[in-house]
């Protein structure tokens, strides 16, 4: 009787897909705010991020179940580690959302994953004091455990009225974004070119000020001179994202894609924000362009990277009999999950 060969984890950038589709919820909820739209259409966004979520999760615990590696190496792994802190990222967007509905349960979940997101940005932090990290290790995932999870827990924190951890996690995710943002510039200036692989990471030095600015409007109402400045920053960096756009046209389509998602929809919602508060001439049509264009660029990724092959293998992984022939991870040009 054969034995099947250890199956490999699924790479943490999946989780990416999660995070594209709460973002693009994110957006809508704005853009349903701000155009006064029937109660609920921005529900049906937040339900496909749940199941992605979800299954995500389910996914990549049914496949580590059954690989040879361990999760903590595939946590200390410098290009996939800083990666895996969307889980519970995401886990305190959708919480936020929840509070809508039913707000102790939301509260709860927010905290629960304020911690963990708090704990496992410790944690890696503390790998990265042990020196064994290259400068060329650092790309824009590196933004993510505290940059990210400091200012999305602003956020989050900040709607479940949690005023003060909302102002802590808001200088969390600020003196990180200083301290990493030096870090990855001088990676990216001064040593060789990313690979194409994690060139899709350098979209996410857009989301840091418009992460930001989303959580300032929460924490101060009032405009001031803080939300003046991180307007300006994102500004710049969409700015840069603009003048990238021929590299990224010759890279080749992979999973990596979704890394686009999560910082353009948090531009459109930090976009739709300020479009409802100064309400120029014609913002109601700038505020419906805004949500269609980060709609369609969510769905154009999705068409791309989720065929139905790939459908069916995520869903075998997630929810095979334990025992059964698992699959194998191909990172090819396209990242396909294919079956073995």
């Amino acid at each position: 009787m054969s034995t099947a060969p250890p199956a490999t984890r699924i790479p943490l950038n999946t989780l990416a897909i999660a995070f594209g589709l709460v973002g693009l919820a994110d957006a809508w909820t704005a853009g349903s705010r701000a155009l006064d739209l029937p109660s609920g259409i921005d529900d049906a966004f937040w339900a496909m991020a749940v199941i992605a979520w979800l299954w995500l999760l389910v996914a990549h615990a049914r496949r580590g179940s059954r690989a040879a590696a361990s999760l903590a190496s595939q946590l200390r792994h410098p290009l996939q580690g800083p990666i895996a802190a969307l889980a519970p990222v995401v886990g305190m967007l959708l919480g936020a959302h929840l509070y809508r509905f039913f707000p102790m349960a939301g509260q709860i979940l927010v905290v629960v994953f304020m911690t963990v997101t708090a704990l496992f940005a410790g944690w890696l932090v503390s790998t990265w004091f042990s020196g064994s990290l290259d400068l060329e290790s650092l790309h824009g995932g590196y933004l993510l455990p505290t940059v990210a999870g400091g200012f999305i827990a602003a956020t989050a924190a900040a709607e479940v009225g949690l005023a003060t951890l909302a102002v802590g996690a808001f200088a969390v995710g600020t003196f990180f974004w200083v301290v990493m943002f030096t870090l990855i510039t001088a990676r990216l200036m001064f040593r060789p070119a990313l690979p194409a692989p994690l060139a899709p990471t350098l979209a996410i030095f857009v989301a840091p000020p418009a992460v930001a600015g989303t959580a300032w409007f929460l924490i101060a109402p009032v405009p001031g001179p803080v939300d003046h400045a991180l307007a300006g920053m994102t500004a710049l960096m969409l700015v840069v994202q603009l003048a990238l756009v021929p590299r990224y046209r010759k890279l080749p389509f992979t999973v990596g894609f979704w890394s686009f998602t999560f910082p353009f929809a948090a531009v459109a919602a930090y976009a739709i924000g300020w479009l409802d508060l100064l309400r120029p001439a014609g913002w109601q049509i700038l505020v419906a362009a805004v949500m269609a264009g980060i709609t369609a660029l969510v769905v154009a990724i999705a068409v791309r990277s989720v065929p139905p092959l790939r459908l069916r293998t995520i869903a075998a992984v997630a929810f095979s009999r334990p025992g059964h022939r698992s699959a194998a991870v191909d990172l090819g040009p396209t990242d396909t999950l294919k079956v073995s």
